[in-house]
């Protein structure tokens, strides 16, 4: 097992160096200078000259690569000549010195994802540390919805194959997979939110936290998260249903199943025992899948219910041209995309060890 992680930790690293080569060309191509998209309307040669110096922008593209790497990467070297970009500074690394190469300090260093264009020259880290848990919450509370309901759902299907429960659930799940999320979650908050808001007690809009009348301190409203979980959760729920379903059908028709019945064994404790563990491979890769997609798949709901997370941030860097905050949000996404899918190799590892052998 040991050996079988550490070739799927190559593999993440070289796929991640792969994630932050192509995001750093795609946005570095892109048209415009980056030094006036930072300045906006109260640029002139001498302010552009300041920002593409201290930012890096006056180097070639190699070198400014380069320099990318050397943000991002752990282990880094930094110049200890303060007219260089990779000064060690404190306000702009975190940095513990490991030794000194002349006038090159070798440190370890938490990744830096550099600073806002539009927020003041806050950082990157910051903005993600402060949006990021809000989308971690709504991703964690849709999967939950889809895996729970999803495998109910299934169960179901397969104990009332073929009758009208069945093909009810079958239309459900056609539906849930069909519908955009975005519609969905316009139909659920005008329905919920704003028809029937006097019994649902449900917001059209609204985050995790909210500030009070008073302005004394910010509260938690738990309510805010439902709508916009069961949106989210609606096509993972759709799928997971179906796969499970179809998995646990299979799985039924399996040798040692057979001889489970003729032992003399309950339909129920079949599946509990022997059917239900060996039809949760393809869930897992669906929820796996679906849990990733939702840290970066949640733009459009949390927009539309005002979700105060990294999607919504996300879209307004777009609307701002805040370069950082979008290179730096798809790297998280993408390094936690990485992340999930090592887990569920693992837990794969687990539900058959054969995997982790070959």
């Amino acid at each position: 097992m040991t050996g079988y992680l550490l070739q799927k930790l190559g593999y993440a690293l070289l796929t991640l160096f792969g994630v932050v080569t192509v995001i750093f060309l795609l946005f570095t191509i892109l048209p415009g200078d980056p030094a006036r998209m930072m300045l906006g309307q109260n640029e002139n040669a001498e302010q552009i000259a300041v920002v593409k110096k201290k930012y890096g922008f006056d180097k070639p593209i190699g070198l400014q690569y380069l320099y990318y790497l050397n943000d991002l990467s752990p282990l880094s070297f930094h110049s200890a000549n303060s007219d260089d970009y990779t000064y060690l500074s404190e306000n702009k690394y975190k940095a513990t010195p490991l030794f000194t190469m002349g006038e090159t300090h070798v440190v370890v260093k938490v990744p830096y994802l550099r600073e806002s264009f539009q927020k003041n020259g806050k950082k990157v880290s910051s903005v993600i540390a402060e949006t990021l848990p809000n989308t971690f919450v709504l991703a964690v509370s849709a999967i939950t919805i889809a895996m729970i309901l999803g495998v109910l759902l299934g169960i179901i299907s397969v104990l009332f194959k073929d009758g009208w429960i069945d093909r009810a659930i079958q239309l459900i799940s056609t539906l849930g997979m069909s519908v955009p999320s975005f519609f969905s979650a316009i139909i659920f908050a005008w329905i919920f939110g704003f028809l029937l808001h006097e019994y649902t007690g449900l917001n059209m809009t609204g985050s995790l936290y909210e500030v009070d009348d008073f302005g004394e301190g910010a509260y938690i409203q738990w309510k805010n998260l439902l709508l916009p979980a069961i949106v989210l959760g609606i096509r993972p729920l759709a799928v997971v249903s179906q796969l499970m379903r179809n998995s646990l059908l299979e799985v039924l028709q399996q040798d040692y199943i057979r001889t489970a019945k003729a032992k003399g064994l309950s339909f129920y404790t079949i599946i509990k025992k022997h059917a239900l563990k060996n039809s949760l491979n393809p869930v897992v890769t669906a929820i796996s899948g679906w849990f990733a997609s939702m840290l970066a798949g949640a733009v459009f709901v949390e927009y539309i219910f005002g979700w105060n997370g990294l999607g919504k941030e996300i879209v307004d860097a777009l609307n701002t041209l805040d370069l950082p905050i979008i290179m730096g949000a798809v790297l998280v996404i993408a390094t936690l995309f990485i992340l999930i899918n090592i887990f569920v190799d693992v837990i794969y590892g687990w539900l058959d060890p054969k995997i982790s052998r070959k």
